[in-house]
C-alpha cells in the first residue's frame, strides 16, 4: 500500500498532470465514501486493520478532536471493503468544502456535516488542508497536509 516519493519530476507533464504534486495512498472503505470526501482511519478495527481502513470523518458530536488524524480526501467513491484512492499530501482537485470557502483559508473539519471542511476557527482546530480557490457547489481545490 505505501508509495514511494523519492523522486519527483519537475518537466513539463502530460494533460491534467500536476507534476506529482500529491502523495496517494491506498485504502479499504469501512464505510460508503463519496468522492472528495475527508477521511481518517478506522479505530474500530483492530491490529494492523487499523491503518488499512479509512471512513468518512463522523462530526455527528461536533467538532473532529485533534487525536483523530485526518488522512486526506478520496479521490472516487467507494463502497463499503471497497478499495479507495486517497491522496495523503499535496494538491486534490475536488474536496468537499463548506459553500462559502474562499480561497487561501485554513481547512479544519466541519463539525455539522460528515467529511466535509471548513474554514479552520477556535471551534475547529484539527487542521486537514488549506483551499487554493475558491468553493464552487461544496467543492474546492485544495492542499491537504500531510499527517500519514
Amino acid at each position: 500500500m505505501a508509495t514511494s516519493t523519492l523522486i519527483q519530476f519537475l518537466g513539463p507533464g502530460e494533460a491534467g498532470d500536476t507534476s506529482n504534486r500529491s502523495q496517494v495512498e491506498t485504502f479499504l472503505a469501512s464505510s460508503a465514501i463519496a468522492k472528495g470526501d475527508w477521511v481518517s482511519l478506522d479505530p474500530s478495527k483492530s491490529g494492523a486493520d487499523r491503518c488499512l481502513y479509512v471512513g468518512v470523518i463522523d462530526t455527528s458530536a461536533g467538532a473532529v478532536p485533534l487525536g483523530v488524524p485526518v488522512i486526506g480526501v478520496a479521490l472516487e467513491a467507494a463502497a463499503i471493503d471497497g478499495e479507495v484512492r486517497v491522496v495523503i499530501a499535496g494538491y486534490v482537485a475536488q474536496a468537499n468544502v463548506a459553500s462559502l470557502t474562499a480561497a487561501g483559508i485554513a481547512l479544519a473539519l466541519d463539525t455539522t456535516t460528515s467529511g466535509r471542511a471548513v474554514a479552520a476557527d477556535a471551534a475547529n482546530v484539527n487542521l486537514a488542508g488549506v483551499s487554493l480557490a475558491a468553493a464552487a457547489g461544496n467543492i474546492a481545490p485544495c492542499m491537504v497536509l500531510k499527517k500519514f
